[in-house]
């Protein structure tokens, strides 16, 4: 285990999440997941986390199998189409994670959805945490329109638009 990333972990906290993510930044971003869903049938989580707790840094979870762990505790494959995708930011790793539902992630590749999180990860180097989701999610909504376009008569909202602060 790198000391580094341990001290990372171990420093950040709520507060950090609340720092980057002040209430209109996240209000901001439940706004935007909410305008992007009527115009496709995918459902978009965003759950940022402070940090991994101890034991998940002394095994070694990294950001992936923890972002996938989340997809599936929150539930965000079960979706209809089967279009639900999870933006997982671990805050003390600066890393984001996009896993998506096999109904999309079959039409969309996994290299997008590694340009998408490399963008939002430039932006947070640099401190813009708010346009850096809200970015994100407008590429996602590009993919997502593309291959799921809402349907004129049934377009449910099936998971929470609010962030999910872990």
């Amino acid at each position: 285990m790198q000391i580094f990333r341990l001290l990372k972990h171990i420093l950040s906290g709520p507060w950090r999440v609340h720092l980057a993510f002040p209430i209109p930044s996240l209000k901001a971003i439940e706004e935007a997941i909410t305008a992007s869903e009527t115009s496709h049938l995918g459902e978009i989580r965003f759950v940022v986390e402070a940090a991994l707790d101890f034991g998940d840094l002394l095994q070694g979870i990294t950001p992936r199998q923890r972002a996938i762990d989340v997809f599936s505790q929150y539930r965000v494959w079960d979706t209809e189409h089967n279009t639900g995708v999870l933006i997982y930011l671990l805050l003390a790793d600066r890393d984001v994670e996009i896993v998506a539902d096999r109904g999309i992630h079959d039409r969309v590749g996994d290299a997008v959805w590694a340009q998408i999180c490399r963008h939002m990860e430039a932006q947070f180097r640099v401190g813009q945490f708010k346009s850096g989701v809200i970015d994100g999610i407008a590429q996602i909504t590009v993919e997502l329109q593309q291959h799921f376009p809402a349907s004129a008569s049934e377009n449910p909202n099936e998971i929470s638009n609010a962030p999910l602060l872990l």
